[in-house]
């Protein structure tokens, strides 16, 4: 009888350090990006993850005194991960869609954006989004940039897991022209030593504008208010410009 209270008293106290240890502390928010795509998150030489979105996150963290930290995660399945509960939410460079709305959320925007065409310096035959017809047009898989130039009659596309992997293709001329958010090409061509003699942004992909935001779980009303308030707290307080002058976004 002894034993069996005892094995009892075991089993429940076992049971109750399983879960207090398996509880996810509400005040403590994971967030997933895709870190190839400077200069909004990308992993600096010493192996850290850096950019503009990596501290906005941290800033927010501060403002509103909940504790909040960004996990590196791989674009292709990112979304997935984000509806099974992995993380809580995606701030990779993220443009709100009508599709996207129907199965996430998303704040205020807090970047916009167009689609760039890159080209190797001297490309005369690629001039505008009418020029990739019948061309090897290199993207990022599921982004806003291979879905526009999906909507090009004739291109070919190569969509590679790292936009950074479409960069280095089109340099060996394996991919006549890359497309990417105007951010990330400025990145690549502008602002990188390495491609600033040998790439040009000769134009950008039709349409508007995009706007980017931080996306959440569908129906994560909290998350979403906490996101919003303390980003419309940052636009007042400076520090939203603060950070966009730290990264040279315009």
């Amino acid at each position: 009888m002894k034993r069996v209270l005892l094995l009892t008293i075991l089993f429940i106290a076992v049971t109750a350090m399983v879960f207090a240890g398996g509880k996810k502390e509400k005040s403590d928010y994971v967030f997933a990006a895709d870190c190839t795509w400077p200069p909004l998150e990308f992993v600096d030489e010493s192996g850290t993850i850096v950019g503009f979105e990596i501290d906005l996150i941290a800033a927010i963290s501060e403002k509103s005194g909940v504790s909040m930290v960004t996990r590196n995660v791989a674009w292709d399945g990112i979304f997935a991960g984000l509806d099974n509960g992995a993380y809580d939410g995606v701030a990779s460079g993220v443009t709100i869609t009508e599709e996207r709305k129907n199965t996430m959320d998303f704040t205020t925007p807090i970047l916009e954006v167009t689609q760039s065409i890159i080209v190797n310096k001297g490309n005369k035959n690629i001039k505008d989004e009418s020029s990739l017809q019948g061309k090897k047009v290199g993207v990022q898989i599921g982004t806003t940039g291979n879905f526009a130039v999906e909507k090009v009659g004739g291109a070919v596309i190569r969509a590679y897991d790292d936009i950074g992997l479409a960069i280095e293709d089109l340099l060996n001329k394996n991919v006549d022209a890359a497309v990417a958010d105007s951010l990330i090409a400025a990145e690549f061509v502008l602002a990188n030593a390495n491609y600033a003699d040998k790439l040009e942004i000769i134009g950008s992909m039709g349409g508007e504008k995009e706007e980017i935001a931080i996306a959440v779980k569908k129906g994560n009303t909290e998350l979403l208010k906490l996101l919003n308030d303390s980003l419309a707290g940052l636009e007042n307080d400076g520090t939203m410009a603060t950070l966009k002058q730290k990264w040279d976004i315009l």
